[in-house]
């Protein structure tokens, strides 16, 4: 008597997710590896570049030389998922790090085509991950979405959620947990 299997996916590592990179398998694409899935990225447009370049301007200036602030650059949270935020701000300067950094003081996802799966997916894994300071520069909609207070819910794809989610408008006023005395103005990080 036959036995049948249910076909089932391929999940990676991100040991085995850098061994394909070295191989060449995702040679000029932009990939993430989300929870062991090999995620592939859309086109950055001119508006998301833009406000990628007005965030790591207004970042360095905001943090100052203690603070690196990486720009599309991984972080290894899990041994499944190393997400590549548009910005994430971490204490130290690139030669303190012999790998990617686990975690960030402010993470910033600038989304306009990953809007719904940055608000869902990378949420929770942020959220998880114990990330206190999440924003998304919002460019459908022209503002800035702000995340905050990780908590559990077993609801979510990684079982978190924050707790407290603010919308700003282009003119109003936002200090990054880190750095609570240096109000940002959210037209700054809009093209």
């Amino acid at each position: 008597m036959a036995r049948t299997l249910e076909p089932t996916a391929k999940r990676f590592t991100r040991r085995e997710y850098y061994r394909l990179d070295d191989s060449g398998v995702f040679m000029d694409q932009r990939v993430e590896l989300i929870d062991g899935e090999i995620i592939s990225m859309p086109p950055i447009g001119n508006p998301h570049f833009v406000a990628l370049g007005l965030g790591e301007t207004l970042f360095r200036n905001a943090f100052g030389p203690d603070y690196w602030v990486r720009s599309q650059g991984p972080l290894s949270v899990q041994p499944a998922s190393e997400p590549q935020p548009d910005l994430a701000i971490v204490k130290g300067k690139p030669r303190d790090f012999t790998d990617h950094p686990g975690n960030a003081l402010l993470v910033v996802e600038i989304s306009e085509s990953t809007l719904m799966h940055d608000q869902t997916v990378k949420m929770s894994l942020y959220a998880r991950n114990e990330v206190q300071d999440y924003w998304i520069v919002n460019l459908l909609d022209h503002c800035l979405e702000v995340y905050r207070q990780p908590v559990a819910d077993k609801s979510r794809r990684f079982g978190f959620r924050y707790a407290s989610v603010t919308t700003l408008q282009p003119r109003e006023r936002i200090a990054p947990l880190a750095l609570p005395r240096k109000k940002i103005l959210v037209a700054d990080l809009l093209p």
